[in-house]
């Protein structure tokens, strides 16, 4: 039988389905059930599969990626978590590593631990930085303390021991002990979870694997059963942070590598895009019903990091968040969606988001309860949306709730009508979505007026034409499926898996002995991880060094070849540094010891199953025109109106609208649009806004 594949990205607002068959990749969006997201993928897995002509159990796979631990994360609405370290070194949550990300500012505020002082606990023990012990491990300390954590009513617990990334005898021992004291209690070791130099982004990581650890697991179990019980017997994998695939039993045992995962499909989903077009450089823009991401892709492939942060305090700011070292697509993103919701604080500024209104109760305009006006409403008001956008998504919209909402929260304290109210409101809101993609690509160097953005997810086609005049960018593709973007990049991902082990190994004194032991070790745990999730795929293996000059804080990451190397490699590994180091930074440093700090290895199944192209077109019919805002001349105008699958090759000017299934694009004064090879769509900035 020929495959038939479902993505299913789970995000804060809306539940996206994508169903790849031999005769197209069919689309679905529900409303996110938050309470109980399970629910929702039931629900739409039945509808999508009896729509499309298929069983349950026709189904060959299922990838799956949720914001349930980033949301948890946020919220702080984890399990109620305990930290276990050496005495002493408790407060290394707190401490952080002692930098601010504003210099000036003297009312900075810097993210609160995810585990509070009177749950983290000290207990005698003690590892040299060599990992010999210099401290026996108290057993009898342990024992004394797993009484002292059911009082406590714990639920999961982070054993972070200093150096034991080095050595993680004492870890697991104290694993062992605790284990059978705490009968349904969640362990995570910083050795298994982040095994990596560093103790706060070490002890960081743990601790947010172990806070949603118990949640992740929970929602797992409830899944697999559900969809077993539907009558799916395919294997389920979980979309992960790196843009790779793994097990459920991985997911479970590190929820940590699922926090970026939604976003990490949509740039899995333009990368392809990118590489289809023959677009070497390009932003991706991702906006939803909660938050809106961006991330820069050179040459089809998307910008990768080693760790990212977590609930950044100030939205886009490099150091306000909780650090995590685990590998990431390296995007940003904030709290912008169609769900954000608007206020006018006490200085009579509008403000929008990070707060979301999500599915329940939604906008005002979703009719489930929803007072406070958000950026869907302001859409609806502007005739950048209508009611009829929404059918077959389970929510019957009402127009005049949004116009209500925005009269009362916004018009009635700024003195505007509900037109100007939703007009501020949606120029608020691409400002700071612009902020966000100016500061990610100041931060990675990055030029963007030079590269056209890929738009997708429900809102990226109707704000993204705005967004690139306030960039520079000229140019604007909306691609078919747009709104359903990171559900299909899922079943375009491949298994892979990624790891890092810390070395200190100057290169003057390179052991060629280790270097290849302990890739051969990371060898063998990664490709382990691959074939379960891609059993008899070829792998593929890429080497990462990071390398600094003896005293700097920062490394370089240097790809190296995979195979073994000698002692006589370490003038070619030293050349390679000064090589990149002088491409980074203008000039390399002379007479300055290099050392190795940390490897890593990225392993991943060769191959993709090809995606299909996607078969659903909108099928009702459209008025010629519709009112729309045309920010030019401050007035709603009858603006042409069409069905994607009408487009030509010839220009349509704006101010206009394209619609298809989930997709909605804007097109202001200013811009055309036109159909380009593989259905997507064009826009381009012509400079005629007047």
């Amino acid at each position: 039988m020929s495959e038939i594949r479902i993505g299913i990205d789970v995000g804060g607002t809306f539940t996206d389905f994508a169903l790849a068959t031999p005769r197209g990749l069919s689309t679905l969006k529900l409303p996110t059930t938050p309470k109980a997201p399970d629910q929702a993928i039931l629900q739409g897995v039945q509808q999508i599969l009896r729509e499309a002509g298929y069983a349950p159990g026709d189904v060959t796979g299922i990838v799956h990626g949720t914001t349930l631990a980033t949301n948890a994360i946020i919220a702080r609405q984890g399990a109620r978590t305990a930290l276990v370290t050496t005495d002493g070194f408790r407060d290394v949550l707190a401490m952080g590593d002692e930098g601010r990300f504003d210099q000036y500012d003297i009312t900075i505020v810097k993210p609160e631990p995810l585990i509070p002082r009177w749950w983290r606990f000290g207990v005698p023990e003690r590892l040299a930085a060599d990992g010999s012990v210099l401290r026996p491990l108290d057993e009898d300390a342990l024992h004394r303390l797993a009484g002292q954590l059911r009082d406590e009513r714990i639920e999961s617990v982070a054993l972070c021991f200093l150096h034991a990334h080095v050595n993680p005898a004492h870890e697991r021992r104290a694993r062992d002990i605790l284990q059978p004291l705490l009968p349904g209690v969640s362990l995570s070791l910083s050795s298994d979870v982040s095994p990596e130099i560093g103790e706060y982004a070490r002890f960081s990581t743990t601790a947010a694997n172990a806070v949603v650890q118990p949640l992740v697991a929970s929602y797992l179990d409830r899944l697999e059963t559900g969809l077993t019980a539907l009558g799916v017997s395919a294997p389920v994998f979980m979309f992960l942070s790196n843009g790779g695939l793994c097990h459920l039993d991985i997911a479970r045992r590190f929820p940590i590598r699922l926090v970026e995962s939604g976003p990490a499909g949509g740039a899995v989903f333009a990368a392809g895009l990118a590489r289809e077009l023959g677009e070497d450089a390009i932003l991706a823009f991702d906006m939803g019903g909660t938050t809106a991401k961006v991330c820069l892709i050179d040459k089809g492939v998307p910008r990768r990091s080693p760790s990212f942060e977590m609930a950044r305090e100030h939205m886009h700011r490099q150091g306000s968040g909780l650090p995590a070292r685990i590998p990431v697509i390296d995007l940003v993103e904030i709290g912008a969606g169609g769900g954000s919701l608007a206020r006018v604080d006490g200085q009579r500024r509008l403000q929008v988001g990070p707060e979301s209104a999500g599915s329940d109760p939604g906008p005002a305009c979703y009719a489930r309860g929803g007072m406070q006006a958000a950026v869907t409403d302001a859409n609806l008001e502007l005739g950048r949306l209508a009611p009829g956008d929404f059918d077959g998504s389970g929510i019957a919209i009402d127009a005049a709730l949004a116009t209500q909402a925005l009269s009362e929260g916004v018009g009635r304290p700024l003195g505007l009508e509900p037109l100007a109210a939703a007009a501020a409101l949606a120029e608020v809101v691409e400002e700071q979505m612009a902020g966000a993609a100016r500061e990610h690509a100041r931060e990675k160097g990055a030029d963007l007026r030079d590269r056209p953005i890929i738009a997708f997810g429900g809102g990226g086609g109707i704000h993204a034409a705005r967004i690139a005049r306030k960039l520079g960018a000229t140019r604007v593709i909306v691609p078919q499926g747009a709104g359903i973007g990171s559900a299909i990049g899922f079943l375009q991902a491949q298994a892979v898996y990624e790891l890092s082990r810390t070395v200190a190994m100057p290169l003057a004194r390179f052991d060629a002995g280790l270097y290849n032991r302990l890739y051969a070790e990371m060898a063998a745990e990664a490709g382990a991880f691959v074939a379960a999730a891609a059993p008899g795929a070829d792998q593929a293996a890429q080497r990462t060094l990071f390398l600094r000059y003896r005293g700097q804080g920062q490394t370089l990451q240097i790809p190296v070849e995979d195979s073994d190397l000698s002692d006589i490699d370490a003038p070619r590994l030293h050349a390679l540094f000064q090589s990149h180091y002088a491409a980074l930074y203008k000039r390399a440093l002379d007479r300055i010891p290099v050392e190795i700090v940390a490897l890593s290895l990225r392993v991943a199944a060769e191959g993709t199953a090809p995606t299909p192209a996607v078969a659903d077109r909108l099928d009702r019919a459209l008025p010629g025109t519709a009112p729309l805002f045309d920010l030019d001349s401050g007035t709603m105008v009858p603006a042409p109106q069409i069905l994607r699958a009408d487009l030509g090759t010839e220009p349509l000017p704006g101010p206009a609208l394209i619609k298809d299934k989930g997709t909605t694009i804007h097109v202001p004064r200013g811009f055309d649009a036109r159909r380009i090879q593989g259905g997507h769509v064009l826009l381009t900035y012509t400079g005629q806004e007047g």
